[in-house]
């Protein structure tokens, strides 16, 4: 294989920007990607994304369900440049069912772009998924969205950010005007206006006059403002604000620099782009059970963080998406699944932006790949060019919804195992059976209802297969290792009862607190875990 050398390897992690976007749902989030894409030149009319009902649908929304209900329940991976950046943006579920795919996702990251709708401030999944972000140690990029509609003095906003989140904010641009007497952006960086005229959807980009502070038409802008003075107040309180911007606390998620505007009307969107790829990191090491290992090691190394079935209904195909870790990927190359053990060769790759694919020729640390899984990658398989070594372990979570997964039809057997099987492996739903070969009374668990209801649909339009679901009353699992004999006493009693997961390893399931408690005490030879021993491990 072609040698890369040392110097074009860091020039081109250098170039790179791999992050996700997360946030509360209705923020914004998708239409914010679709903005990002088209700022980037990547598509040239963006979906106006306004109700549910919408005639078109998001770029990274490409699930069928996705497209009925207006939601995101899959990670999407896009790939974009911008300027002389590469930027891989990892659009994620907003839905708190799907909270664990965005778990994952945030494996796969360097950097967090936090979502806030101006009218609301912090909300609930916000508040979750941030503490994801800070428990990564990844720094955090904020954008308040909405900024044209009526909503909360941007101060209070900046105040409420500091408190809730215990996180340092640094605003970096400044809304000129609110509601509907919103005229763009203040530069507190660079001392200069960016003035916007208002379009009526998403599609084509609003135009962006910079002006500096002495210029005319600014100043009839400010005129027009119903409160100049405590505008021009709060800019001379803010214009000292970029001097006291720590760097080092933002990398290590200290430190938010804010940002503000409309991604449905294309406000602050190009000021955001210019100066994210410059706060940004490029790609960090990650940790391995051999140490760390620096994205500038010359052989490629990469792990599985998500898996997809039937991204194209036509094919029912399946893609295993790859984090590019280390080196230089290049297509038909040879590489060692270092959970298997076994030598693979590379030649089916591709990269996404929503339906549309692209084949990858070559990629670069930070670089998000699809490979084409024929069921040979798990989440969280290490893949190495050179050596054998092991990524840090994704964490699988307990389910906190079960329900018994009734077959309408009984030949449809084989294809409900098939639809399962692939399901469970891309980390969407787990699959219990009260037998260890899981061939009786299927039990499936999943963090919240919509992911049940996503489940059926989906083996109803991908796998032919109609089933009826019955709630069972459980509301935690728990994994059990220790005393074979004592874990075989273990049979059920009305608040519990005994199950076994995919790989056969015994687990149990409890109506409430209460009975995990008295369980726990009465079999002190079982350890009991809120995740599988084996999970995604590597």
């Amino acid at each position: 294989m072609e040698q890369t050398s040392q110097t074009h390897l860091s020039a081109e992690i250098r170039r790179r920007r791999t992050f996700a976007i997360i946030s509360h749902p209705d923020a914004g989030k998708t239409t914010l990607t679709e903005k990002l894409l088209l700022y980037g030149g990547a598509i040239h009319l963006a979906g106006s994304i306004k109700a549910r009902k919408a005639a078109r649908y998001a770029t990274s929304d490409w699930m069928e369900i996705e497209r009925q209900r207006g939601i995101s329940v899959t990670s999407s991976a896009l790939a974009f440049d911008y300027h002389d950046h590469t930027l891989n943006i990892l659009d994620t579920p907003g839905h708190k069912d799907f909270s664990e795919d965005t778990f994952r996702t945030l494996e796969a990251v360097d950097s967090v772009v936090m979502l806030l709708d101006g009218a609301k401030g912090i909300e609930p999944q916000t508040l979750k998924l941030f503490e994801v972000a800070r428990m990564r140690g990844l720094p955090i990029v904020t954008f308040i969205n909405k900024v044209d509609r009526e909503g909360v003095d941007p101060f209070a906003l900046l105040s409420e950010i500091e408190r809730t989140l215990d996180i340092r904010a640094i605003p970096f641009g400044w809304p000129i005007g609110s509601g509907t007497g919103f005229r763009g952006v203040w530069d507190l960086t660079r001392d200069t206006a960016h003035l916007y005229e208002a379009v009526d959807h998403g599609g084509a980009r609003a135009s962006d006059r910079i002006c500096a502070s002495s210029d005319p038409e600014l100043t009839a802008v400010l005129g027009s403002l119903p409160d100049r003075e405590a505008f021009e107040e709060e800019i001379a309180l803010l214009s000292h604000a970029g001097d006291s911007f720590d760097r080092k606390g933002f990398l290590e998620g200290r430190v938010t620099p804010v940002f503000f505007g409309s991604a449905l009307n294309n406000f602050g969107i190009e000021l955001f782009l210019d100066s994210f790829v410059d706060l940004a990191p490029s790609p960090r090491a990650y940790q391995s059970d051999k140490g760390a290992i620096p994205p500038e090691t010359p052989s490629f190394s990469g792990f599985v963080f998500k898996i997809q079935a039937n991204m194209d209904p036509q094919h029912r195909d399946r893609f295993a998406f790859i984090r590019v870790c280390s080196g230089r990927f290049v297509r038909e190359m040879t590489v060692t699944n270092a959970t298997t053990g076994k030598p693979l060769r590379l030649s089916k790759t591709i990269q996404f932006l929503g339906q549309k694919r692209e084949r990858v020729e070559e990629a670069w640390p930070g670089d998000i790949i699809g490979l084409h899984d024929p069921g040979l990658f798990r989440i969280g398989d290490t893949l190495c060019e050179k050596g054998l070594f092991h990524f840090e372990g994704i964490p699988s979570f307990s389910p906190e919804l079960f329900a018994r997964l009734i077959l309408e039809d009984p030949l449809k057997r084989k294809h409900l195992k098939k639809g399962l099987d692939q399901l469970a492996e891309e980390g969407a739903i787990q699959v219990f059976a009260q037998d260890p070969h899981g061939e009786r009374d299927m039990i499936v668990g999943a963090v919240g209802a919509l992911q049940l209801e996503v489940l059926k649909f989906r083996l109803e339009h991908e796998y032919n297969v109609k089933t009826r679901l019955d709630p069972v009353g459980y509301d935690r699992a728990r994994w059990m290792t220790g005393d074979k004999n004592r874990i075989d006493a273990l049979s059920g009693t009305l608040d519990t009862l005994r199950v076994y997961d995919r790989e056969g390893e015994p687990v149990a399931l409890f109506r409430n607190e209460w009975a995990l408690r008295y369980v726990v005490e009465k079999y002190p030879e079982v350890s009991f875990h809120g995740t599988s021993p084996r999970g995604f491990k590597n």
